[in-house]
């Protein structure tokens, strides 16, 4: 049987078909459907875990238990998974153990476009790049294989063109792994210096015979088709390559890019009279061959940002330029924007009304820098809001803790928040921390989190209260309140601001695309009452617009949410 899938529905197929039991990941924007596919099926245990590192370290204690396991995560989450991943690497495993890493070129959905291969070349893992939904599903059988050969965790490398592109694949049944015996070995797994320093010579070793496997394996393949150009290339940037050139060149697919193969490379660029390394973001191939002396071209044509794609192979190599009909004036932009009702709508206005400084946070949220709120001032990585405004107070002082906050999304705060708040309560900044809980992970697609009451699955599961964290880690002023009252959100901000002790306000509005929230009617404006002032524009709803000089609500969008009626001080705005 066949069927058209997405890499990343492809990849939890393989999973399946390769008996994996337990998978635990943190939603992330390319990588989160892995996980969510993957919990469709009833043989493997599946969970969101609070943040990648605690992901890790579990699929690290099923794959110790003996069974294969899983975890999965986006680039970025790999920087918080670093810590257990490294250690791993020298403990080896009992079940094999597969980590997903969605890379991102062109920054899509992330705050950087950072190039995971260096994690697993840092790590000393082995690392596989497929280039299609058949390869992802495939990779994640070898990977499995892999590992347990090796003794090695093995990483799966996608990118975002990977993980959302469909191809058709062969579905097969699921071959079950048996669970391996647990045996106590502390010399293996207990990582102190003394066991730790015996492991280093083995990971060494391994690596070397990974080098040799890396030589023949045929995850590595050549397609030859002359001998004038040859390109070395590997996942999503094969593709590109092969529709650009075709059969005027040949090619080096590697499927295995950490370690890579030293002979295979040479023999293949021996047989050309131009040798070029197509890869995307950073020279790693490039800069392997150029050390073992091969003679190759790469990123000085094709540079260190963004996507590839077949258009720009095809002109950087063949001088072909696609020609395209523009139109006859510019296109508006459409940048992104919170959606209509979305909760943090007032309360970023209010924050920017008032000219405070925001340290920001990832999530949805993160388009409160925009137009017209502009209303943050820096954004960092995950949790990073909390610690970076206890930095700036303590710098600051006094004027600046009266003049900031930070803003972070409850299942940011359940990630990786809760360290950060504590260190405003144990090293004391008099600072002022908003959560926003839209019960839900919202910038990732409506993912559970600890504090919604539900698991993946959608099984009720223990409720994590903020209110309750916040208390015992030391903050003793904690306040709820809605932000669709915009005044009596303005309100409470400015009173914690004001208070010198550290303070939470927990903003508490659902996500208005939660399907369990029920909306009020659309509102709608009354043209006699309308002054033409704009003012309901500066809230930046989508749902609001200017037509013949009078404002005007899409009643397809709106929700009722009541924020522009705060904004109107004529009363043209009303049910």
């Amino acid at each position: 049987m066949n069927k058209l899938m997405l890499g990343n529905e492809a990849f939890a197929r393989g999973l399946y078909e390769g008996g994996c039991k337990l998978i635990s990941s943190y939603p992330g924007t390319p990588s989160t459907e892995i996980t969510e596919y993957a919990a469709k099926y009833d043989e493997m245990y599946a969970e969101w875990a609070p943040n990648e590192k605690v992901a890790m370290e579990t699929a690290i204690g099923a794959s110790i238990a003996g069974a294969r396991s899983f975890c999965g995560m986006k680039h970025v989450g790999l920087n918080v998974a670093a810590d257990p991943l490294y250690t791993a690497a020298y403990t080896g495993v009992t079940g094999g153990l597969v980590i997903a890493v969605a890379d991102d070129p062109g920054m899509h959905s992330s705050q950087n476009e950072q190039d995971s291969r260096h994690h697993a070349i840092a790590a000393k893992v082995p690392m596989l790049e497929p280039s299609d939904s058949g390869e992802c599903r495939d990779y994640v059988k070898q990977a499995f294989d892999l590992s347990e050969q090796f003794d090695t965790p093995v990483i799966v490398r996608l990118s975002t063109r990977v993980a959302h592109s469909q191809s058709s694949l062969e579905l097969y049944d699921r071959q079950e792994a048996a669970v391996k015996p647990y045996e106590k070995n502390p010399q293996k797994y207990v990582m102190m210096p003394a066991f730790a320093r015996g492991r280093h010579v083995v990971v060494e070793e391994r690596t070397k015979k990974l080098i040799e496997f890396a030589e023949t394996s045929p995850l590595n393949s050549v397609e030859l088709n002359n001998t004038k150009i040859g390109v070395i290339t590997s996942g999503v940037a094969y593709q590109y390559a092969r529709e650009a050139l075709g059969d005027s060149a040949s090619y080096l697919k590697l499927g295995m890019v950490n370690p890579l193969p030293v002979k295979l490379i040479r023999d293949f660029a021996e047989k050309f009279e131009t040798v070029y390394v197509i890869e995307e973001l950073d020279d790693i191939i490039e800069t392997h061959c150029k050390k073992n002396g091969i003679n190759v071209t790469g990123k000085e044509i094709f540079g260190f940002i963004g996507e590839l794609s077949q258009s720009i192979i095809a002109e950087k190599l063949l001088g072909k330029k696609n020609e395209f009909a523009e139109f006859s004036e510019p296109v508006p932009v459409r940048p992104p924007v919170m959606c209509a009702g979305c909760p943090h709508r007032g309360l970023f206005y209010s924050l920017s009304k008032n000219k405070i400084t925001v340290s920001g946070d990832i999530g949805c949220y993160t388009l409160g820098a925009a137009a017209p709120l502009n209303s943050m001032d820096s954004t960092i990585c995950m949790g990073a809001s909390i610690s970076a405004l206890h930095g700036m107070n303590k710098i600051r002082g006094e004027e600046g803790e009266k003049k900031s906050v930070a803003v972070i999304g409850d299942s940011t705060f359940m990630h990786s928040g809760i360290t950060s708040l504590i260190n405003i309560s144990y090293n004391a900044t008099n600072s002022t921390v908003i959560i926003l809980d839209n019960s839900i992970t919202g910038m990732t697609g409506h993912q559970q989190n600890p504090t919604t009451g539900m698991n993946l699955k959608g099984d009720p599961a223990a409720k994590v209260s903020i209110e309750a964290v916040c208390h015992a880690i030391g903050i003793e002023r904690v306040r709820v309140v809605d932000p669709y009252n915009m005044a009596e959100t303005e309100a409470a901000i400015l009173e914690e601001l004001n208070i010198p002790q550290p303070s939470v306000i927990i903003s508490r509005r659902p996500c208005a695309l939660l399907k369990t929230v029920k909306h009020k009617p659309a509102l709608k404006v009354n043209n006699d009452k309308c002054k033409s002032c704009k003012m309901c524009l500066k809230i930046g709803c989508p749902a609001i617009s200017i037509r013949d000089g009078k404002a005007m609500i899409e009643a397809t969008q709106c929700v009722g949410c009541g924020i522009c009626t705060e904004m109107c001080k004529f009363d043209a705005i009303a049910e």
